[in-house]
């Protein structure tokens, strides 16, 4: 009886979605400008997540602190939309730098060390609602994706590109006369596909060039992310 109860309970295991026994890599999206003097600290702090287990980094650079000098080199429109879609979708009205959206939902002050700890701390215990898988190989990326328990509603699957690191003379605006060092700066973010959430997905894309990616399945509308997967650089 006793090994009855052991082989049922091995059985019940090897049922368990993978996803749902492992947290998914928290995403820290911070959304920062080469011109705005509040964001060296932030900048940095990012520096230090890039290399951290557990966490995606990633530096979008906006472009409407340009105005005051200094034309941020890494800054992209599609950067600043996505920070203002963000603010819409979490009913908010104004965005700001250095700003660090955890997965998706909660944002805070990228400077504010501890803040960012804590959230990045609560985000690392939940489950991950989506398994994601990214391989490369042959100039082409394989995602697949599969959702813990049921479906998890439309998301969008999204392939981010970004440049590992880069230090920048600033030589006019607010950070004049400073050197700065940058991590993992995102230089193209596309949606790939679109997903019901429900069933496995698996789609393949192109993909060019040595640096990495990263790939996120993100609740449509600029919801959560639901899971997310590294692809290194080749």
């Amino acid at each position: 009886m006793r090994r009855l109860r052991l082989v049922i309970a091995a059985l019940f295991c090897l049922t368990l979605p993978a996803a749902a026994e492992e947290p998914a890599p928290v995403v820290v999206e911070l959304f920062t400008s080469q011109g705005c003097s509040s964001c060296p600290p932030a900048d940095a702090f990012l520096r230090e997540l890039a290399e951290r287990d557990g966490v995606i980094a990633l530096a979008l650079h906006v472009d409407y602190w340009d105005y005051i000098g200094w034309k941020d080199s890494f800054a992209q429109p599609a950067f600043t939309a996505r920070q203002k879609a963000y603010a819409a979708a979490q009913g908010r009205r104004m965005v700001y730098t250095p700003q660090m959206i955890v997965d998706g939902t909660d944002h805070v002050v990228g400077r504010h060390v501890a803040d960012v700890e804590d959230l990045i701390a609560r985000h690392a215990a939940k489950a991950a609602p989506v398994a994601v898988e990214a391989m490369r190989g042959n100039g082409t990326l394989r995602i697949r994706a599969r959702p813990a328990d049921g479906s998890t509603g439309p998301a969008s699957v999204q392939v981010v590109r970004y440049r590992a690191n880069a230090t920048v003379d600033i030589r006019r605006g607010e950070n004049a006369g400073r050197t700065l060092s940058y991590a993992n700066i995102v230089t193209d973010l596309d949606v790939v596909a679109d997903w019901d959430g429900a069933a496995p997905l698996e789609v393949s894309v192109p993909i060019t060039g040595p640096r990495p990616a990263v790939v996120l399945i993100q609740r449509r509308d600029h919801g959560p992310v639901l899971g997310a997967a590294r692809v290194a650089a080749r």
